[in-house]
């Protein structure tokens, strides 16, 4: 990724008006440069990005992705490489490399299960809890904030995201909460963005508290933004935009994510029931800059990226 003083550079362009000015709300704002921007959530990729991280990265250059954000691996939270390895390998194919999850905290199978609200998500939980017996131990924000802070400024990253935490009681909730002011405040002296990327659960009750409207209340805005899933709150009943008029500029990031009509699991971007050209009208209000496309479980992982960049391009076009 590149230093958030590049990121200025590289797109202080008249087709990221509507996303930094809230006044400019029309899909017109995006422009051509914006469509062209269209990013990825590696972790759609499964473990292709394990076994072939350079392959796999031509193949998604290829199709036209311009933005990523990397995922935790088998081989660690860079896919094995050190962050600048990784940077210089994806921007000699093209691509910016923006963003990376990591770890809140260590989890157990338990913690991990009580994120599943119906039978798929149970299997996919299971499935990842198997994963995890064979991955190595990664960094974490609760334990190493410090160290993934300056790794996030090693690869020129404009954003640190947690990728989940446990908010299943509000003793965790606030673990959370004190996780991420200080990654925040850590991320800041490295020029670094700190981000919160949501699931599901944050929008449950938890003694009396929504986890989603504790976190936002109890962190500082400057220091701690949102990674808004789309599909997450759409599918906990909520409204993106009612979450937008709440808390605007909070959402810099965004994942576009789609959920097929009769068994609300993820699918490709377009194939869905989610409408995203009325999301994309309130970009500049959520202060989005950056986008990515994800899949949950893709079975056919670069066929299915290639379908929902194209739906996608037509959208923000």
């Amino acid at each position: 990724m590149n230093s958030r003083r590049k990121f200025i550079q590289q797109s202080g362009t008249f087709a990221l008006a509507g996303l930094v000015f809230p006044g400019l709300k029309s899909l017109g704002a995006f422009g051509p440069e914006k469509a062209k921007a269209i990013g990825l959530q590696l972790y759609t990729l499964g473990d292709l990005m394990t076994t072939d991280p350079k392959g796999t990265l031509q193949k998604i250059a290829a199709i036209g992705y311009k933005e990523l954000e990397s995922a935790g691996s088998q081989k660690g939270n860079f896919y094995g490489f050190a962050p600048k390895e990784l940077s210089v390998m994806i921007k000699d194919l093209g691509m910016h490399w923006c963003s990376a999850h990591v770890g809140g905290a260590p989890f157990n199978v338990e913690q991990i299960m009580k994120m599943a609200k119906n039978a798929e998500d149970s299997a996919r939980a299971q499935r990842f809890a198997e994963r995890m017996k064979n991955m190595p131990k990664s960094l974490n924000l609760k334990e190493n904030y410090q160290e993934l802070a300056d790794k996030a400024a090693e690869g020129g990253l404009s954003y640190l995201v947690c990728s989940s935490i446990p908010v299943n009681t509000m003793d965790e909730i606030k673990t959370a909460v004190e996780v991420f002011n200080k990654s925040g405040e850590a991320c800041k002296k490295n020029h670094v963005q700190f981000a919160y990327h949501n699931h599901t659960t944050e929008f449950d009750s938890v003694e009396g508290h929504r986890p989603f409207d504790y976190i936002l209340a109890n962190t500082d805005k400057n220091l701690v933004k949102m990674e808004l899933d789309l599909a997450r709150p759409t599918k906990a009943g909520q409204d993106p935009l009612e979450l937008f008029k709440l808390h605007p500029g909070r959402f810099p990031l965004w994942h576009v994510k789609d959920l097929d009509k009769t068994t609300k699991n993820p699918t490709q971007v377009g194939n869905g029931y989610i409408d995203f050209k009325r999301v994309f009208e309130h970009a500049g209000q959520s202060g989005m800059k950056y986008f990515f496309i994800e899949q949950d479980g893709a079975k056919q992982p670069i066929e299915d990226v290639t379908t929902s960049y194209n739906n996608l391009k037509k959208i923000v076009a």
